[in-house]
């Protein structure tokens, strides 16, 4: 006795096996049309959307520069620095290779507690993230948490004035981080 989604159905011969065969070969084709239609979608979100709402620029120096000289400028400016995390070292020390890649968490109570009072649970994305790695071409990149999607991912009613601030401050920081 079969078992699954086909076993209610009386395997014949002639038209329903038409039928069946049928209805099986359009199903097929619409798993490809969705999963065509999902690839297509993504390819059309904005970068900052796909790469899960950071803010990216190219820096002209090393990954390790790079976040030295951003944590430089955040602490001048208050902004605590909470942990930074050498990925490269990490896979290091497990036998195997990778380009540079650091991560640094950092934050500023001030602009956090009130957004975690409207809502606790953006304290999963507190304190702020940077990344900054070297890409396959040598080249290297950073990458800041955008507080504005903080706003649209846990609806931070109220809050525009805060994240407004984060999202200059970062933006100012970056840049002075990044000049020459």
């Amino acid at each position: 006795m079969e078992e699954g989604p086909s076993a209610n159905i009386p395997l014949k011969t002639g038209a329903s096996c038409i039928i069946l065969g049928d209805i099986l070969k359009r199903e097929k084709q619409m798993k490809k049309f969705i999963a065509s239609a999902v690839v297509a979608i993504g390819l059309m979100l904005p970068t900052g959307a796909m790469a899960g709402g950071m803010l990216k620029v190219e820096s002209p120096y090393t990954v390790t520069v790079t976040l030295d000289r951003l944590a430089g400028v955040m602490e001048a400016k208050g902004i605590t620095i909470f942990a930074r995390i050498d990925h490269a070292a990490g896979a290091k020390s497990i036998g195997e290779e990778m380009p540079p890649s650091e991560l640094m968490l950092f934050g500023n109570p001030k602009l956090g507690t009130p957004l975690m009072k409207i809502n606790p649970e953006v304290a999963f994305d507190l304190p702020l993230k940077a990344l900054a790695w070297q890409d396959g071409d040598g080249k290297v990149w950073l990458a800041v948490t955008n507080p504005a999607e903080l706003n649209q991912v846990y609806s931070l009613a109220g809050a525009n004035g805060v994240i407004e601030k984060m999202t200059g401050a970062i933006k100012a920081i970056t840049g002075k981080a990044l000049e020459r």
